[in-house]
């Protein structure tokens, strides 16, 4: 898929809707832009939080750790 976006004299731009609908993107999330050797930009839309994923890897007869303990 490509669309073309305008750079605002602001630095601003839009992200097209058809690109925010594929994305499933809405108002408040965040996202990362990483430049590429080569030029490219990579676009990562952080739409989650750490506690959306909290549990998943629980094993049956282990007791969950709290999320704050999970970087000690």
């Amino acid at each position: 898929m490509s669309t073309d976006a305008t750079l605002t004299s602001k630095g601003q731009t839009t992200i097209p809707k058809q690109i925010r609908d594929s994305l499933r993107m809405k108002a408040g999330d965040r996202m990362t832009f990483t430049l590429m050797p080569d030029g490219l930009v990579l676009m990562r839309v952080k739409s989650r939080s750490v506690m959306s994923v909290a549990g998943r890897l629980r094993k049956k007869g282990r007791k969950p750790v709290p999320v704050e303990q999970l970087s000690r």
